[in-house]
């Protein structure tokens, strides 16, 4: 399957002076959080679930596990 062709989900969240967007990889990757401050990424994690990447956003950011909001699909 081309990657081009597939649709992938993406969501964020914010807390004080940071985001935190979740972008969906390819099936069998995993889950990308990525950290922004003030714009400027300062920090990226692989899990191979979103619930993974929901659960490490809460331990290492302490962003709610509602917090997090579906922004697009993206191909």
């Amino acid at each position: 399957m081309n990657k081009n062709n597939m649709k992938f989900k993406c969501f964020e969240a914010h807390l004080g002076e940071f985001q935190f967007k979740i972008e969906e990889d390819l099936p069998g990757v995993g889950w990308y959080l990525y950290v922004y401050k003030n714009g400027v990424g300062v920090a990226d994690h692989l899990q191979d679930t979103l619930e993974f990447v929901k659960e490490d956003a809460f331990e290492e950011y302490g962003v709610p596990l509602t917090a997090w909001v579906q922004i697009q699909s993206v191909e």
